[in-house]
């Protein structure tokens, strides 16, 4: 008999379940929109004590992650793509019911209780059916890039060269506060004397960088800033497509393989100052050539692109005969 793909089947298709974390939710969905499907997004609400014991398996957790996840189970999808450590909760308990399971990240426990983990070489989990990966799922290719080109043409008018600036913020492994703003500043002030400067914060930055960057902005021309919804639509796409160089904060896995995603030359603040995994994963890209230190100046290499995300798509599609 002939096998069914899992996107073909009589169920509902294809699922992503997350947290809501918006590093969870990217990685899920790019890995969705590399697959081809129309995803169906379910975001979980867990109870205590589900919340704090995911993904391991106690009494009741089939009632304890909200009413969304209550909806999904009367009719499990075909293939369930789950990012972090209560999705990895979600997946297995829809694994049970006939979906085929598709975890992102390391679930601390047994990867066999899911069909396929994919989790980034830096986290050094393997078994046989772990997929791993340099940095993280994202959506950054030639089409994306080209479509947020399209949408943020305005950035074409500034004067070349762009250097688009990814802040994030205080993490385990790096922190990242006023003073350490203070050190990168005089560093893009060496950089940046032509040229303009477009200047994009996370969630995670804390205030006193915010306010930072907006006294450090408001003192020179052509720069672009966006700190929060009211400097209008976030143009984070648009910086990665019109940028001619990047430089990164380096704590977040997640923030730089996307700037590693395109082809212009990436520069890391204090990559000597991260710690822990997060470490593995920059000293993977120093050796590769794909990024730089921006201690080292300005440098213009070739910026061979990082996209791990349409490989493991297509690892994904041979395994589970999609």
């Amino acid at each position: 008999m002939e096998q069914t793909s899992p996107l073909q089947s009589d169920s509902c298709g294809l699922c992503t379940l997350t947290d809501g974390n918006a590093g969870n939710v990217r990685q899920a969905q790019s890995l969705a929109r590399a697959l081809g499907g129309e995803a169906r997004e379910v975001v979980l609400a867990p109870r205590a004590p589900w919340r704090w014991l995911a993904p391991r398996l106690l009494p009741g957790a089939t009632h304890g992650l909200g009413p969304a996840f209550d909806q999904l189970q009367r009719q499990p999808p075909a293939l369930a793509i789950g990012c972090g450590r209560q999705a990895a909760l979600a997946t297995r308990l829809l694994r049970a019911r006939g979906s085929r399971s598709v975890q992102i990240l390391d679930p601390r426990i047994d990867p066999s209780h899911w069909d396929l983990v994919v989790a980034p070489e830096h986290d050094g989990l393997t078994g046989p059916n772990v997929l791993t990966l340099l940095g993280s799922l994202n959506p950054v290719d030639d089409a994306w890039l080209a479509d947020a080109r399209t949408t943020f043409s305005t950035l074409a008018a500034l004067p070349s060269p762009r250097t688009a600036v990814l802040l994030g913020g205080d993490s385990a492994h790096y922190r990242f506060d006023a003073d350490a703003f203070a050190r990168l500043a005089i560093m893009l002030d060496d950089m940046t004397a032509d040229g303009s400067l477009l200047v994009t914060t996370s969630r995670r930055t804390p205030p006193a960088v915010i306010d930072a960057v907006r006294q450090r902005g408001a003192q020179r021309p052509h720069t672009l800033l966006w700190c929060d919804p009211s400097d209008g639509p976030n143009p984070y796409a648009g910086l990665l497509a019109w940028a001619d160089r990047i430089v990164c904060t380096p704590e977040s896995v997640n923030m730089l393989s996307e700037a590693c995603g395109t082809r212009v030359p990436v520069q890391v603040f204090e990559p000597d100052r991260v710690v822990g995994r997060p470490r593995h994963f920059l000293d993977a890209l120093l050796q590769r050539g794909r990024i730089r230190d921006l201690a080292d100046g300005p440098a213009t290499f070739d910026g061979q692109p990082l996209r791990e995300t349409a490989r493991i798509a297509a690892e994904v599609r041979s395994r589970l005969a999609i």
